[in-house]
């Protein structure tokens, strides 16, 4: 896959202008209703509190910050709009002039207010998810009529179908290590990765899933967030964009390192 440099140029720029107003978005969105009163083991919504909280950047019980807090932090517009302008012309440069850009310059900076939100909060907004269902699902049947791609259409649906229900298992087995609005989430990334081909939806989850667990270990023990409560959101959001931008490049690397290890294992078995 070649670079579409003007493809690329053009996505930034939207992408530019998209991420300068999510300050804006963010600090509109309603607040959450309150936590329920802790229970008697002293878990709150189903999480279980540090042992030592003084020791962590982010405690498990620590409030939640505002939205128009978060929206309101120093220089936090022009960063969002550096970085959505440089994922969109990623994305872009990647893809090139495809009707799958339709969608994906709309949930490219979607998923950056919500890692951002996720991040700072633990939590992930349904005013901001399930809308968002609503636009990228019109603008995914818009660009099948573009391109005249019913089966990725079907894809499409699918793939949502087929992640929601995946997440909902494992909340529903683990409500303890994933909160619903992963689960809301997924759907949402399924829904584009599914239009884009059923290889970049497996690479783009299962990479989330490598990036949470690596990424997920180093903040716990670099005592940055409780290991019980490490949000799933930005490393959810970082898979499906790589799953995106970069499929090819990462099914060789995991083709590389399963090679390599089974390569190890007969050598060791002979």
């Amino acid at each position: 896959m070649t670079w579409n440099l003007l493809s690329a140029l053009v996505a930034a720029v939207i992408g530019v202008l998209s991420g300068a107003v999510l300050p804006r978005v963010i600090a509109r969105l309603p607040e959450p209703e309150p936590d329920p009163e802790p229970a008697e083991d002293g878990a709150v919504d189903g999480l279980v509190p540090a042992e030592n909280e003084a020791e962590f950047a982010r405690p498990v019980d620590e409030p939640k910050e505002l939205y128009v807090d978060l929206a309101g932090l120093p220089g936090l517009t022009w960063k969002l709009a550096l970085l959505t302008g440089v994922l969109s012309g990623i994305v872009g440069g990647r893809l090139g002039w495809t009707p799958a850009l339709l969608f994906l310059l709309y949930l490219v900076p979607v998923g950056v207010a919500l890692a951002l939100i996720d991040w700072r909060t633990r939590y992930l907004p349904s005013k901001l998810i399930l809308p968002s269902y609503a636009v990228v699902g019109g603008l995914v049947v818009v660009a099948s009529l573009v391109g005249q791609d019913w089966p990725e259409l079907l894809s499409a649906a699918i793939g949502c179908a087929a992640t929601f229900v995946v997440f909902f298992v494992l909340w529903f087995v683990a409500p303890r290590a994933m909160a619903f609005g992963d689960v809301r989430l997924s759907g949402l990334l399924g829904l584009a990765l599914g239009w884009l081909g059923y290889g970049q939806l497996v690479i783009g989850i299962f990479t989330a899933f490598l990036l949470m667990s690596a990424g997920g270990i180093l903040l716990a023990v670099t005592k940055v967030f409780h290991s019980k409560h490490v949000p799933f959101g930005p490393f959810l959001v970082g898979g499906a964009f790589l799953g995106i931008a970069f499929p090819l490049q990462l099914l060789t690397a995991y083709a590389w390192v399963i090679d390599g290890l089974t390569s190890a294992i007969i050598g060791l078995l002979d």
